[in-house]
């Protein structure tokens, strides 16, 4: 079954906003280009851009012809990073 578009997003930029933390987390940034992928393969959506504007994360995008704009709260899209953050040791860079 495929995930809504608004799904979709949310998955992206939570892992995202991890791989833009976490520069050399292969793990992380493997996950991001798979839900990059499922948002052009299923959706037909091409990222312009994230903005972080308190209290929204803003997700520019194109659909077909049309430029969208999508808001997620920063404190939920921030879960996972901040999960990390607080338990880094379970969170390791494996190389």
């Amino acid at each position: 079954m495929k995930k809504s578009l608004q799904d979709a997003l949310y998955n992206w930029l939570t892992i995202k906003v991890v791989c833009d933390a976490r520069p050399d987390d292969l793990a992380a940034r493997d996950t991001e280009m798979f839900f990059m992928q499922m948002l052009k393969d299923d959706h037909q959506v091409i990222i312009d851009s994230v903005t972080k504007t308190e209290p929204f994360y803003f997700v520019e995008y194109l659909l077909g012809d049309e430029m969208k704009k999508q808001r997620y709260p920063i404190e939920l899209i921030d879960i996972m990073l901040d999960q990390i953050q607080l338990e880094p040791e379970k969170y390791k860079n494996i190389e």
